[in-house]
C-alpha cells in the first residue's frame, strides 16, 4: 500500500501548476517523479501525470496535489523537494535534491 512520506516534497507553487494542468486535461492532480538512467550526468528527472497512485509509491500532498515517487527511484531522490519556477528563460519544474553530488546546466540531470 502507498504510504505517505516526509522524504519528498512539493511545494505550493508546484502543487498550483499541477492543479492547472491536471484540470486542463481532465485528469487526477497527481505528478509522478521518475529517475531514468542517461542525460549528461548520469541520471535524468521524469515528470509525468500519473491516474492513480500505486501500492510501491511515496506520496507527498501540498494543497491537494500529490507527488508520486515509486520505491526505486525513492533512494536517488530521497529529501527533494520539487518547485516550479518561473523566469525569464522559461517556466519548468525544478527538483532540489540534495542527494545530487553534481548536476548539469540544463537542471535536468545529476550524479550521485
Amino acid at each position: 500500500m502507498a504510504t505517505r512520506a516526509s522524504e519528498i516534497t512539493l511545494t505550493p507553487s508546484a502543487a498550483a501548476r499541477v492543479a492547472t494542468i491536471a484540470a486542463k486535461q481532465g485528469k487526477p492532480p497527481i505528478l509522478r517523479l521518475s529517475v531514468d538512467g542517461g542525460g549528461c550526468s548520469g541520471f535524468q528527472y521524469k515528470f509525468g501525470f500519473a491516474d492513480a497512485v500505486a501500492n510501491d509509491d511515496s506520496v507527498a500532498e501540498t494543497d491537494g496535489v500529490r507527488l508520486v515517487v515509486d520505491s526505486i527511484s525513492l533512494d536517488l531522490v530521497r529529501g527533494c523537494a520539487v518547485d516550479y519556477v518561473e523566469s525569464l528563460g522559461g517556466a519548468a519544474f525544478k527538483v532540489e535534491n540534495p542527494n545530487a553530488a553534481s548536476g548539469c546546466g540544463c537542471g535536468t540531470s545529476f550524479a550521485v
